[in-house]
């Protein structure tokens, strides 16, 4: 079938089109996986072949969209390895592993109760579930302590809350992630941890692990404009600046004005973020017009704004704000939304670990975040050193 025929199917019916098209997408991943493990593409004459193609095995991959036929790849001389399976089943195997869970301790949503009626699985006994569960553990587990560089340029942090059950009640329970920018300019999930709430002693704790798993020297850490985070950084990391993000620093200002004034404000905060004293003379402005919560909170966190401008400019867009870590929080939304409420803190942190693996892998293996490497890292921030406000 041509791609073609395939987006047409996914435009008259999703379902079946979303099978298609993963089934495509798989397929031709592990045709470059083959290409690359014998080292020369399908009838190319080369000395660097180290093996050649032996046909194909079916192969079936349950996903959420129902159940894909693969086509593997084989060699003749060497086994071929691929990564597909593996990958994809184990995000896969953590949301069903949690919907699964859910539905045993009899706290699932109609939603969960619908899934589990066509995944078939009513029966699943609650040994197998934690037997899976273990196992997903054990990756998550070695994931988050693995060994990190001692350098990361840049780290940005962040806070999403997820409802998970506490006993008899549900609680609103916050997924602490960090992501950090390597020498080499990509993008790597370091660390997720889940707290009860965004305290400073929680993220002083996230940060010693880090140092304790290798992690030395960070020049700008980007994040909200929590206490929190920045007096556990400005401890944690002598030396390094803390930039208060944009989109959070407006939508902070906006929370202390009327809405009739929210688009005026917002366009001129904008226009202001630019430049430190056009910013201070407009919290003198508001502060006259009466909106001095407004003023007051532009003034809490005048000295966060600007500290992106100690480093290329070519850069400046890209670790001014969080951006990078609210898309990670809204596929972790969206890949989520299903199960509603976790039923342990250990079944959010399976999923999110597992999605966070995947994202990951994603980074390692795609383009750069910054055109950046350890030979041009000679700016001075110095003029920026961390002040906590």
């Amino acid at each position: 079938m041509e791609l073609r025929d395939i987006v047409q199917d996914y435009l008259t019916d999703n379902e079946q089109g979303m099978r298609e098209l993963i089934t495509w997408f798989l397929n031709d991943v592990m045709k470059e996986e083959l290409s690359q493990q014998a080292g020369a593409s399908r009838y190319a004459r080369t000395s660097t072949r180290r093996a050649h193609r032996n046909g194909q095995r079916q192969r079936t991959l349950k996903t959420r969209f129902g159940e894909l036929s693969l086509k593997k790849p084989q060699l003749r001389e060497i086994p071929f390895e691929t990564k597909v399976f593996e990958k994809y089943a184990r995000t896969e195997k953590a949301l069903v592993n949690a919907i699964i869970e859910s539905y045993i301790q009899g706290v699932s949503t109609r939603n969960v109760e619908s899934i589990i009626a066509h995944l078939g699985v009513d029966q699943i006994s609650a040994s197998y579930v934690s037997k899976v569960g273990r196992e997903l553990d054990t990756k998550v587990l070695e994931f988050m302590e693995r060994p990190v560089e001692t350098y990361y340029p840049f780290l940005f942090v962040d806070a999403s809350y997820f409802k998970v059950r506490d006993e008899c009640r549900y609680v609103n329970k916050a997924l602490l992630v960090i992501v950090g920018v390597k020498t080499d300019g990509h993008r790597e999930v370091l660390a997720a941890q889940i707290a009860e709430a965004e305290h400073e002693l929680t993220w002083e704790g996230i940060f010693a692990d880090l140092k304790e798993r290798g992690l030395g020297k960070v020049d700008l850490i980007v994040s909200d404009g929590h206490m929190g985070i920045q007096s556990a950084a400005g401890r944690m990391f002598p030396g390094s600046s803390w930039q208060m993000c944009h989109v959070h620093f407006v939508r902070a200002v906006l929370r202390k004005v009327p809405r009739k004034y929210h688009k005026e404000i917002a366009e001129i905060l904008r226009e202001c973020l630019s430049d430190a004293g056009r910013l201070a003379e407009y919290a003198i402005q508001l502060d006259e017009r009466g909106l001095t919560r407004a003023a007051d909170t532009i003034h809490r966190f005048q000295h966060g704004l600007m500290n992106y401008r100690a480093f290329p400019p070519e850069f400046w867009k890209k670790i001014r704000t969080t951006n990078l870590l609210e898309r990670v929080n809204r596929e972790l939304k969206r890949r989520t939304r299903k199960i509603g409420a976790f039923p342990s803190d250990a079944s959010l942190m399976r999923v999110a670990g597992s999605l966070l693996i995947d994202i990951n892998e994603e980074w390692i293996t795609g383009s750069r975040y910054l055109s950046l490497n350890s030979e041009m890292i000679s700016w001075d921030t110095e003029a920026a050193d961390f002040t906590a406000t």
